[in-house]
């Protein structure tokens, strides 16, 4: 199904580049063969490779994957090698860099998150976050796994997420747990996103599965934290950090205490990886324009 769903919506990518049909690459021969690379033009960690070697194979291409998900890459490495069509490739060319420049910055970015992370504290978790672009979720979420991450929620399905607009609804963060509890499946976790800690006791105490410390500084997560050991309920919940969480500042707050860290920036904010498709080769009934 997820082969499906990447031919898909790869292909309604390539039906917006070319509406029509490609003006330039009409000027080549359909009988005009090549051999290629995608090289890398930095360092990075690599992501959504397969699905681009899928995506090509599938539009009649020899590929040859030199480098897997979540493998580092060096400056000048060949991630791929692709042999077909000169004509077909310059056409899906733009569509298969974009996807991949993206992919890998994401993924090399959470690595670094994850690297920083770890040394404070092997076992958090660096998590991603609902800041998707749409019709790129599967794509940014596969990157981010490729780095280490952990996806978080994939869809609003996944979970009860209490976010404080739903707060706004309900008398009290208690209300709103007992609520969820009563209405949800049994395998729905309940997760509970608290401005102080004064509500982060308060959602435990009600039996949220995780709280979701949101907005807050280190020193109030250390503050929650410590409130949750005093109560006896720390051991009882997860505690997720979120917001103005940036590479400078997550160590201190992996430090402080927290099991997940959530950072919208791996999927908004990711620096796109820079790569290029280059022809090695060509080959086959080119004509004698060349």
């Amino acid at each position: 199904m997820a082969e499906e769903l990447v031919i898909e919506r790869m292909l309604s990518w390539l039906a917006e580049d070319i509406p029509f049909w490609d003006l330039t690459s009409e000027l080549l021969p359909e009988s005009c063969e090549c051999k290629a690379a995608i090289i890398a033009k930095e360092p990075g960690v690599a992501a959504c490779v397969e699905e681009v070697a899928l995506f090509l194979d599938r539009m009649g291409f020899k590929v040859k994957l030199n480098v897997r998900s979540g493998e580092h890459f060096e400056k000048g490495s060949e991630l791929m090698t692709v042999e077909g069509s000169l004509k077909k490739l310059l056409q899906v060319e733009r569509l298969v860099l974009n996807l991949l420049t993206h992919t890998c910055g994401i993924a090399t970015t959470t690595r670094k998150a994850v690297q920083i992370a770890k040394r404070a504290n092997p076992t958090v978790r660096i998590a991603a976050t609902r800041k998707t672009l749409p019709g790129l979720r599967y794509f940014e979420k596969r990157a981010v796994e490729a780095g280490g991450g952990d996806t978080h929620r994939l869809s609003l399905s996944d979970m009860v997420l209490i976010k404080d607009n739903h707060l706004k609804y309900f008398p009290s963060v208690r209300t709103a747990v007992e609520t969820a509890r009563a209405r949800a499946s049994f395998a729905a976790k309940i997760e509970v996103e608290v401005s102080n800690p004064k509500q982060a006791l308060e959602a435990a105490e009600a039996g949220a599965d995780i709280i979701m410390l949101d907005n807050f500084s280190v020193q109030d997560v250390r503050e929650a934290i410590e409130a949750l050991k005093k109560a006896g309920l720390r051991d009882r919940v997860i505690v997720e950090v979120s917001g103005g969480i940036t590479l400078e500042n997550l160590e201190e707050y992996v430090r402080a205490g927290p099991d997940v860290i959530s950072m919208g920036l791996l999927t908004h904010s990711a620096k796109a990886i820079d790569l290029s498709l280059e022809v090695i080769e060509v080959t086959g009934q080119c004509g004698e324009s060349r």
